[in-house]
């Protein structure tokens, strides 16, 4: 099926304004364009609680996070990926996103700023995701983890889940990945499909992978491209949410099913008539909050 009317509306109004295509930008143009995307949400839900706090990272740095709690009393935490491929996004601009997670779950949610391409290129961000992992079980001893993200973010989430399940790290009760990177392989069908060319392209995703990982070979590490790890099994249970319109879809969905076929309990729905980026467009997009509930019960049943 074609978008539906609210995103065609949307993608009418993008059309009309001008502008690049993203793989010819520069990254401080595209950081800029998609700064101005999010604002598009609005504020989310007053929290009981937010907290500005510094993540210590693997080699020695550190970067911020920032931690909404949403009663006196959570019950569980969410460890939220951002997405942007890797470059773009930030605390500021998954403010709303946060919030409406933490309000619909009743978890408190942490939103890290792991560091972003080109300036620190793979593995970083990867690593600075699990040092998230790490600093959350630290600092919330005794609440159930999820993690979760969209696009780079899901990447992230998906990596951070199989080096928990490797180095015998912190327990994960649910991994929520939407529509997530998990392949570098640029030649699937959902990337050459015309009707998926939207506000996401092939073009701009080896926009986003030239930036992050410029070297091919390490791109298909699994912390890079968790698709490629040999074993899946024993990894937590996982809600998996794809976009009809998405070059991405594809990868998600095979995802999924390998998780399934490693023995992994493993939720899937794919959402028609959606592109690229619609779980983030809280308060524009009617599908994000129906996609925000879906997640939200999925927590609420692996946590109760």
């Amino acid at each position: 099926m074609a978008v539906d009317r609210a995103t065609a509306g949307l993608l009418k109004q993008f059309a009309e304004a001008g502008g690049r295509p993203l793989h010819e930008q520069s990254v401080a143009e595209a950081r800029a364009v998609s700064a101005m995307l999010s604002g598009l949400s609005g504020k989310g839900p007053e929290m009981a609680r937010v907290a500005e706090v510094t993540v210590p990272a693997e080699d020695g740095a550190a970067f911020p996070a920032r931690v909404l709690t949403p009663t006196a009393a959570p019950r569980g935490v969410i460890v939220y990926y951002h997405g942007g491929g890797w470059v773009l996004g930030g605390i500021d601009e998954f403010d709303t996103l946060g919030r409406e997670l933490a309000a619909r779950t009743g978890c408190e949610v942490v939103l890290p700023a792991y560091r972003l391409a080109p300036e620190h290129r793979y593995p970083t961000a990867a690593r600075d995701a699990y040092s998230a992992l790490l600093w959350t079980a630290a600092a919330r001893p005794g609440l159930p983890i999820v993690v979760a993200g969209d696009s780079a973010g899901g990447n992230l989430a998906a990596v951070v889940a199989q080096r928990a399940r490797d180095e015998g790290g912190p327990a994960i009760a649910l991994q929520v990945l939407v529509y997530p990177v998990t392949d570098c392989d640029l030649d699937r069908d959902s990337y050459y499909d015309p009707e998926n060319q939207l506000l996401l392209t092939r073009d701009a995703v080896a926009w986003f992978w030239d930036h992050y990982a410029p070297d091919h070979v390490r791109r298909a590490e699994p912390d890079a491209s968790p698709l490629r790890a040999g074993d899946l099994s024993g990894l937590p249970p996982a809600v998996v949410l794809t976009a009809e319109h998405d070059v991405l879809r594809e990868e998600g969905e095979t995802y999924a099913e390998r998780l399934r076929q490693a023995g992994v309990p493993v939720e899937l729905r794919r959402f028609e008539g959606q592109m690229h980026v619609f779980f983030t467009l809280v308060n524009v997009l009617p599908a994000s909050a129906d996609a925000l509930a879906m997640v939200a019960e999925a927590v609420a049943r692996r946590l109760a």
